[in-house]
This record gives C-alpha cells, sequence and structure tokens, in this order.
C-alpha cells in the first residue's frame, strides 16, 4: 500500500464518525488550547514585566521617602530626621566607590495652565543625570542641561500625555505655561512611558506621561511641598558600575541612610533587579501550575483516544479480517489504526491551536496586557499533540494487526 492510501483509510475512518470523533478529541482540544494560552499569557506578562523593570534599570538602587504614622512621625522629630536631603544623595556618590551616578528628585502635585487649558500633574524637580539613569526618550527639544539646573531656570519638560492635554492643536516648545501660581517656559516633551502605571515594589502606582520636569534648584526655590515631615527631596536613584554590585549597595546604602537619619527608617529601598527575579520566580510557578493542568487535560484526552480506538479495533475486527484475507499485512493494519490515532490528536491539536489563540486575546484584552503568540509555541503544541496521539494509538494498533484473520473473520 502506498502513502496515499494510508491516508486515505485513515481519514476515511474519522469522518465515519463525526460526532464521536469529536468528542473522543475534546480532550486533546482543551489540553493544547490551555498549553497555548498559558504560554501567549505567561510570555506577555514576562515581556512586561523586562519592560517596566528595564525602565526603572537593573543596575539601578531607588532610595524613597516613606510614608509615616503620626507615631513614627513623632519619633522622627524627636531624632532630628528630617527625611531624605541632597546630603544624603551626596553622602552616597562621595562614600560608596561602586556608585556611577546618583539623582534626586522631588514631586509635588500641581495644575499646570496653558490659556483656557488645564491639567492635573506630578511636578518633578530633576538634575541631568535622571535622564541619563533612567534613559529618557525625548521626542521634541532638548533635555534639562547642567546650566539651566544650576542656574534654577524657569524651563520644563512634559510627559506625553500633559503635552497632548494642554497643547491638542499646538507645538509646545517656545510656550509658557503656568503651573500653579509660577510661569515656565516648554524647552522639551519626553516620550511616552509605561512605568508606575502599576506599583512596583514599594513605589506606588503612577502614570509618568502626566509628569511635568523642571531643574531641581527651581522647585527648591519656589514650591513648597508642604509635608508633615519636611524632607528636601522625595528620592534619588543610584546607578552602580555593576549589576553584581547591586545587593551588597543595597545594604551598604542602607546603613549610610540610617545612619544619617539616626536610626529612623523613614525611606523604602528598592533594587529593581531583585523584585524582576521574584516576579520571573512567581512566574515561573505560575507556569508551571497551568503546565500541570494542561498536562493532565492531554492526558486525559490521550486517554480518551486509546479507549476510543480500542473500541473501535473490536467494532472493526471483521473488517480486519477482510483486509488480511485481501493480502494486507500486519503492517499495513498496524499503521492504518495509529494513523487514525494521529489524525484524532493532529486534529484536534489544531482546533486547540485556534481556540488557545483566542483564549489568550481574550484574556489579554480583560487583564488589559499584551499575550504574545510564538510561533514556536504553536509548533510545541502541534508537535505534542501529534506525539500524544502516536502514544495512544500504538497498544490500539497493535492489538488489531495482532488479530487472527481467520478468528476475526468468524467474529459477529
Amino acid at each position: 500500500m502506498e502513502t496515499k492510501d494510508y491516508i486515505s483509510m485513515g481519514l476515511e475512518g474519522l469522518t465515519d464518525h463525526k460526532v464521536r470523533s469529536l468528542l473522543t478529541m475534546l480532550g486533546i482540544i482543551l489540553g493544547v488550547a490551555s498549553v497555548i494560552a498559558m504560554l501567549s499569557i505567561g510570555e506577555g506578562a514576562k515581556q512586561e514585566a523586562l519592560a517596566k523593570f528595564e525602565e526603572l534599570g537593573v543596575n539601578n538602587i531607588v532610595v524613597r521617602e516613606k510614608t509615616l504614622s503620626d507615631k513614627e512621625l513623632d519619633e522622627a522629630r524627636a531624632k532630628f530626621s528630617a527625611g531624605l536631603s541632597l546630603a544624603d544623595a551626596e553622602a552616597i556618590e562621595q562614600i560608596l566607590p561602586t556608585v556611577d551616578r546618583v539623582a534626586p528628585q522631588a514631586e509635588l502635585e500641581v495644575e499646570a495652565k496653558f490659556e483656557d487649558k488645564s491639567a492635573k500633574s506630578m511636578l518633578v524637580g530633576v538634575t541631568p543625570e535622571l535622564f541619563e539613569i533612567l534613559n529618557y526618550k525625548i521626542s521634541s527639544g532638548s533635555a534639562l542641561s547642567s546650566d539651566q539646573c544650576e542656574r534654577g531656570a524657569r524651563v520644563c519638560l512634559l510627559g506625553a500625555e500633559v503635552a497632548r492635554d494642554l497643547f491638542p492643536m499646538t507645538e509646545p516648545l517656545g510656550r509658557q505655561i503656568k503651573i500653579d501660581d509660577q510661569w515656565f517656559e516648554v524647552t522639551g516633551v519626553i516620550g511616552n512611558r509605561s512605568l508606575y502605571t502599576e506599583t512596583v515594589g514599594e513605589l506606588a502606582a503612577r502614570n509618568l506621561n502626566q509628569d511635568i520636569y523642571i531643574p531641581l534648584p527651581a522647585f527648591l526655590l519656589r514650591f513648597d511641598k508642604e509635608k508633615k515631615l519636611a524632607s528636601q527631596i522625595d528620592q534619588f536613584t543610584v546607578r552602580v558600575t555593576d549589576s553584581d554590585y547591586l545587593i551588597e549597595s543595597g545594604a551598604v546604602i542602607r546603613r549610610i541612610v540610617e545612619r544619617r537619619h539616626h536610626g529612623v527608617k523613614d525611606f523604602d529601598i528598592v533594587i529593581p533587579y531583585e523584585l524582576l527575579k521574584q516576579e520571573e520566580k512567581e512566574a515561573r510557578i505560575f507556569n508551571l501550575v497551568l503546565g500541570s493542568i494542561a498536562a493532565i487535560s492531554l492526558l486525559v484526552g490521550g486517554i480518551g483516544i486509546m479507549n476510543i480506538m480500542l473500541a473501535t479495533v473490536l467494532e472493526r475486527t471483521r473488517e480486519i479480517g477482510i483486509r488480511r484475507s485481501l493480502g494486507a499485512k500486519r503492517h499495513d493494519i498496524q499503521i492504518q489504526f495509529l494513523l487514525e490515532s494521529v489524525g484524532l490528536s493532529l486534529v484536534g491539536g489544531l482546533i486547540g491551536i485556534a481556540l488557545g489563540i483566542v483564549l489568550s486575546l481574550i484574556v489579554g484584552n480583560i487583564g488589559d496586557f499584551n499575550s504574545i503568540v510564538s510561533p514556536y509555541h504553536v509548533l510545541l503544541a502541534f508537535f505534542v499533540s501529534g506525539g500524544v496521539g502516536v502514544v495512544s494509538g500504538t497498544v490500539p494498533a497493535r492489538r488489531a494487526a495482532a488479530i487472527d484473520p481467520i478468528e476475526a473473520l468468524r467474529y459477529e
């Protein structure tokens, strides 16, 4: 027999009992769909996590002001700790040899206005180092210069959304905007960023596209933060020379700042690299759980195919006897039944792949994140389903080939 004859008989066996074939494939369909959906959702979540932490910087350590309770606030005042300051950032840069750059920043919620348009925003006082450390991309204009920061110039950079809100139809560069009661000239617009749209460690959720950036000296001179604990700055970001020094540098920074604050823990330290590793660990556990569920579904599907094929062997015993009497050899019978099993599994796999892609897109839309369907994952699911068909069909195929043709012809 030729290959096309085997395939033709295999397809004939599937199409003769369409409903039974579909029910038999159900386990494979659900198993493959689970695999595709799991891998696509997991890959999408992984890429979003990587993008999030890459924007924070894998070589960075963030020292952030901590919100204190009334009791903690009284303790801080009693020990004369005034929170984070520029002096803390300077001390870190001078003491630690592993430090490459330090970028302090201060923040304040403000209202920005241009003509009849206004936007609620976060005003951020920064130094030029921040744009280098966090890889800010300037979509138009230029970043803050060292000279502008030293002079405390009244210039600002707008986040992408603030720029759209205040200047929907106008070029913002060179325009004067009013920030609370202070006037600033727009010298640049920052490209769209995704960071802080959700909580990252101790860093609270925030949309960076709503930020306005001005020189830190101008911020400290012209704006009053009006906080209970009069911290000079809200955070500073430390970039170390090598990621191998992150953990040790973080521990040293904690000790230095605690000593400078007289033992008051009025700050948090966030190491994005550590958070990334933790998130990867959680993702692996999540994938393992989902993978186990998918494997059970495939196992159940494989058992279902084997059961149906064994029943089919009994049902078609007389047919097997006729084929053998007409010259079919044992391997012809074996290949015929094996192809039917593989056909059931592969068709179920293809349906499962389509269902899995649809499910991953639906879950991605509901969860507001991108699911990534990789061709590698699709091929993996396809070959796994084919492998399940081979394994599930081997026993029934051998049993069919082993039937004595004389006994088969007598079978009623």
